[in-house]
């Protein structure tokens, strides 16, 4: 840290702006944004694709370009920018633990996404440590385990299986080796609140550790890591309203302390002297430095310090209030279209975040969203979501089916292995659910009003 007085930070790169009052969407880049259509005109773009990436929050553009004249380099340099960056990019830190109620003893690691924490956390797995996921997860959580021994479990339909299929995996494992859960605290695909507490009591009972990936919960709701008692946290920025490529890893320190670096290089060797024999000797940091090489983010670690800040001073109880609000309305109208199958694990009572993925009976999904984008400047996703065997188990297709994350080479009306995503958030406005809803009823009821074609495995309008 530097010496330089906390005021002269707050001075140079204190917020501008204040959160807004949590009874209206909070301020997004693009809202005002409008796009053409096939059919004539332009309309204000509705952006239902949060679950992918959410926009960024006006208050996160606003202090990282009150902060951008200050840049400097990181833990590098003598100058003032420089160690007024290095305390930015500190106090970051601590407000990303603050956010995630961290306890005094855990780190918080910046990455670049979750994907990148989760291959992190793979890197530094104990030697002989089994893991525990389920067939569920998102790729970010389902893949990187490497060489580790790993239990996929099947698809759960409560809560409460979940929960007893843990137990019953755990059970049954070598209970000499080391072990770790991973599972998400929100579908990426249906949206659904999986039982985190409750899985993290039953695999520290077994003797394992448990990590959250937390992409699609944090932006919701509030991650406690305490409250919840798991041992660590991944979330990326970019879903937190906060872009420019950063993510965190926040949880216990000692197998981060205990494995070799991540990538090896400046900023996570502390000493490196050479030999009598020609060899390189080198002393690791044993902070979280240790798997930071390389000259830090700080513009996407500020950005996601000040996206915490901001949820938590619109406060997250009116957040979710007001988002359960529209997951209601979106819900309540695809329920009036009978085409229209929503996807669930947990049924329609569980809680969930605003994400819902459909099917609509003789409508390629692919198509279906090309025409909401085209006709009606609505973007949501279709595909798999980088969720294969999930979307498999809820289209009931068979396990082995081939897929993409993307759209598969279907022509408009032919039947797709692909569902329909719509996902909204904090910056939403009714605005924008309504015309969805409204859409989805039209062309279901009409049809498409624009000849579509697949080009590159994409549904596109034709010219």
């Amino acid at each position: 840290m530097s010496t330089y007085p906390n005021a002269a930070v707050a001075s140079a790169c204190a917020p501008v702006s204040v959160a807004p009052a949590c009874a209206e969407p909070l301020p997004v880049l693009g809202r005002e944004v409008t796009v053409p259509l096939v059919t004539g005109g332009e309309v204000t773009y509705a952006a239902l694709d949060y679950a992918a990436s959410a926009p960024a929050l006006q208050r996160v553009w606003d202090d990282v370009a009150a902060y951008a004249p200050y840049y400097g380099s990181v833990h590098r340099g003598a100058g003032y920018l420089s160690q007024l960056s290095t305390d930015l990019f500190e106090q970051s830190r601590t407000t990303v633990a603050e956010f995630l109620d961290c306890r005094p003893s855990d780190q918080v690691v910046f990455t670049r996404s979750t994907t990148d924490s989760l291959n992190l956390l793979a890197a530094v797995l104990p030697a002989d440590c089994q893991v525990f996921v389920f067939e569920t997860e998102h790729h970010a959580s389902l893949l990187p385990w490497g060489d580790a021994q790993v239990t996929y479990l099947n698809a759960p339909r409560t809560p409460d299986e979940a929960v007893a299929t843990l137990e019953r995996a755990l059970a049954d494992r070598e209970p000499h080796c080391p072990a770790l859960v991973c599972v998400t605290g929100a579908s990426n695909v249906t949206g659904e609140l999986w039982p985190v507490k409750e899985l993290a009591a039953a695999a520290h009972t077994h003797g394992a550790r448990i990590v959250l990936d937390a992409a699609q919960l944090a932006p919701h709701h509030p991650v406690s890591v305490q409250e919840l008692d798991v041992d660590w946290v991944a979330f990326s920025g970019h879903k937190l309203y906060a872009p420019f490529g950063s993510g965190v890893l926040a949880g216990r320190a000692d197998w981060l302390q205990e494995a070799e670096p991540y990538l090896a290089g400046g900023g996570a060797s502390r000493k490196v002297a050479r030999r009598a024999d020609g060899g390189v000797d080198v002393e690791w940091h044993t902070t979280a430095a240790r798997h930071e090489a390389g000259s830090p983010n700080v513009i996407g670690v500020y950005s996601i310090a000040s996206a915490c800040r901001a949820l938590t001073e619109a406060g997250f109880e009116d957040l979710v209030a007001r988002e359960r609000h529209l997951i209601a309305k979106v819900r309540e109208g695809l329920a009036e279209v009978p085409a229209v199958r929503i996807l669930s694990l947990f049924g329609d009572e569980a809680p969930r975040v605003g994400v819902i993925s459909f099917v609509v009976d003789g409508w390629n999904s692919s198509h279906f969203a090309a025409a909401l984008s085209a006709e009606y400047g609505i973007g949501v996703r279709d595909g798999l979501f980088c969720a294969h065997p999930l979307v498999r188990t809820l289209l009931g297709s068979e396990p082995q089916a081939q897929g993409e994350c993307g759209a598969p080479e279907a022509a408009p009306g032919e039947r797709s292995l692909n569902a329909i995503r719509v996902s909204f958030g904090a910056g939403t406005p009714d605005e924008h659910v309504d015309r969805f809803v409204g859409a989805v009823k039209e062309l279901v009821a009409e049809g498409a009003k624009w000849q579509y074609r697949t080009e590159e495995g994409r549904c596109v309008p034709a010219v």
